[in-house]
């Protein structure tokens, strides 16, 4: 039988929100399924705090709260603290990432996370 994992999108307004309720939702209390976009994708792969049988799907419900607080202002949030973590080689293009979410252009972490959910579990991610 699928199991179906609810997300209440009104509890998502950062990124570290995202990881604290699909981590809760999926593996309980305290629970991990990844805390950085790389561990997230590892997770939807098989990795680490996937659900042991891996037939699941992950129902986001109000994701339209969630798309509101994960847009521009919150793209350029993480990409201010990606900048300042990244190696040197990296900055020029998180720099410009940086600007056009500025400038509100580009992909949301919102659309981060959706094309993570697409390109590594396909068909997992319900929006409601």
């Amino acid at each position: 039988m699928t199991a179906t994992y609810v997300l209440d999108g009104t509890r998502i307004r950062t990124l570290e929100d995202f990881w604290r309720v699909i981590g809760e939702t999926i593996n309980g209390p305290d629970g991990y399924f990844g805390r950085n976009l790389d561990a997230f994708a590892d997770c939807l792969s098989g990795g680490f705090g996937t659900p042991d049988d891996g037939d699941y799907v992950v129902e986001w419900r109000d994701h339209q709260a969630s798309r509101e607080h994960l847009s521009y202002p919150e793209t350029a949030r993480q990409l201010e603290i990606r900048l300042s973590r990244c190696h040197p080689t990296n900055r020029p293009a998180v720099s410009a990432e940086l600007a056009a979410a500025r400038e509100e252009r580009g992909s949301t972490v919102f659309d981060w996370l959706i094309g993570i959910f697409e390109e590594r579990a396909p068909g997992v991610l319900r929006l409601r």
